[in-house]
């Protein structure tokens, strides 16, 4: 292979051509006529623009991207993560034109991609899956009849998707047949299938994920797990590797039964398989009960936190995987490296919701240092578009431990100087000083039982500090452009009074 085609956009189109720059091939973008002069077009050796803004016109167009790879002479295509990246009839078509989908075959992507059919795979295997119906809710009565026999609450969720879209918490049978249509709509509309199916809701879940990854000849390895319990909204905002609670014991059971679905199933390049872990539920040893959840038959956002401990380029292994070539390493050749955490930098407001916010990025200054990674597309002066996702960055740090790992991220954190838009910085902040987050003793319910908008109150700088910066901007000492409007750069608090302080 000597040239590839990032089918995607922003930092993971970026983070991909590095490794394969590094590699030696020739990298082509592609881009909406939004990102005519995003960085990732900059970057690539060559690039096409597929459409206007909205992604239904551009980045989900797969037989113009297709078109395009051929047109270039690219042979092989990555779909990155969203878009098409866990479309089966795209892989499917990128193989029929005689390119390499750097990614998974498309039968394994249709099993697993529907969380029906994934769960029957991993109920053939003794996979431990959480009780719940086999098969898609037609009979709204006879459900509510097994939903009493499994026990409220119940979760009804959506079999073609995730990221909580058809997915509802009933809590007693007078609820049930109107979430189950909720549900429904929701299904049919974010996924264009309304197929819904109901479990037992576990009250106090850990979100707990294993790296996979295979190759063509047989050899399957699980790259530890990465704890992803910090959510908002059924979407993940912190991840870190590896997991506080989980012992080695329970880490082998876990890997062992993802690598056990991704053989049955003649998987091969890089996936996730999830899984929830009952933290309420430990036996004398520390183990927990675990259920499986869900395939992601994709590199994941995270992917970086389990590449610092690791020191496995998982782009690099999914691009020789897809050229047929044996993966670099065996199951016994991995270790964990110390703890690495990361942050979702996004133009949100944490403050209001985390509704996504937009504007022009006037100040944008990274966080250097010892184990400070930053994947990101973006730079001063830049627009934050409306039309895709608002993440900004990832913010990735890694240290010998956990306790390490987290001051470091403090530290990254108060480095990184944002202005023009809020982000969720001064939340990740927040949630690194957290007593629960800091003990390990958290599950998916952290954000809607511990955080509020009044938690930030005590990052924000007072009057006096917010009145100082304005007049030190105006005299042009802090090397920034006034603008009243936008207020001070998102970092803590306590960093820009220290900024203040070195200026008096």
């Amino acid at each position: 292979m000597n040239k590839l085609l990032v089918a995607n956009r922003g930092e993971i189109a970026i983070r991909i051509m590095r490794t394969a720059r590094e590699m030696g091939l020739h990298t082509v973008a592609v881009y909406s006529e939004a990102d005519r002069h995003a960085l990732h077009v900059r970057y690539a050796d060559e690039a096409f623009c597929i459409g206007p803004p909205p992604s239904s016109q551009s980045y989900l167009l797969g037989d113009r991207i297709i078109e395009v790879a051929c047109r270039c002479g690219a042979e092989a295509i990555h779909p990155g993560y969203g878009f098409l990246s866990e479309n089966a009839a795209f892989a499917e078509a990128v193989q029929q034109s005689g390119l390499l989908f750097i990614g998974p075959p498309a039968s394994a992507m249709r099993q697993m991609g529907s969380k029906l059919a994934a769960k029957a795979t991993a109920r053939r295997l003794g996979v431990p899956l959480v009780p719940g119906t086999e098969q898609p809710i037609a009979d709204v009565e006879a459900a509510l009849q097994e939903a009493k026999r499994i026990g409220f609450p119940i979760l009804i969720k959506a079999s073609a998707g995730g990221g909580g879209k058809g997915m509802r918490l009933v809590e007693d049978e007078k609820q049930f047949a109107d979430q189950v249509q909720r549900a429904i709509s929701e299904a049919q509309a974010a996924f264009g299938d309304g197929s819904v199916f109901m479990e037992k809701y576990v009250s106090s879940p850990r979100h707990i994920e294993i790296q996979l990854i295979a190759d063509q000849h047989g050899n399957c390895c699980y790259l530890f797990e990465r704890e992803c319990s910090i959510q908002r909204r059924h979407q993940k905002v912190i991840e870190e590797a590896p997991s506080s609670i989980l012992t080695d014991a329970m880490r082998q059971r876990m890997g062992r039964d993802a690598v056990a679905l991704a053989l049955a199933t003649g998987y091969t390049n890089a996936g996730t398989v999830e899984f929830l872990v009952d933290a309420s539920a430990s036996d004398a040893a520390g183990n927990m009960p675990y259920y499986f959840l869900e395939m992601n038959t994709r590199l994941q956002v995270e992917h970086p936190v389990t590449e610092l401990i690791t020191g496995v380029d998982l782009v690099r292994e999914q691009i020789c995987v897809a050229c047929g070539e044996p993966l670099s390493f065996s199951q016994q050749d991995l270790r964990i490296h110390g703890h690495a955490i990361e942050l979702r930098v996004c133009a949100e407001d944490p403050a209001n919701h985390f509704l996504p916010d937009i504007g022009t990025l006037h100040t944008y200054r990274k966080p250097e240092g010892p184990g400070i990674r930053v994947d990101d597309a973006y730079e001063a002066g830049m627009e934050i578009p409306i039309h895709y996702d608002p993440m900004l960055a990832k913010l990735i740090v890694h240290a010998g431990d956990r306790q390490s790992a987290i001051a470091r991220m403090i530290r990254a954190i108060d480095e990184y100087e944002v202005s023009g838009v809020q982000t969720t910085l001064p939340f990740g902040r927040w949630v690194m000083q957290h007593p629960a987050f800091r003990s390990g003793r958290f599950d998916t319910h952290f954000i809607s039982e511990h955080f509020s908008a009044e938690c930030l109150q005590a990052d924000v700088p007072d009057a006096a500090a917010t009145a100082l910066l304005a007049a030190l901007i105006a005299e042009g000492k802090t090397g920034q452009t006034a603008h009243p409007a936008q207020g001070i750069p998102s970092a803590s608090g306590d960093a820009w009074r220290r900024r203040l302080r070195r200026r008096q």
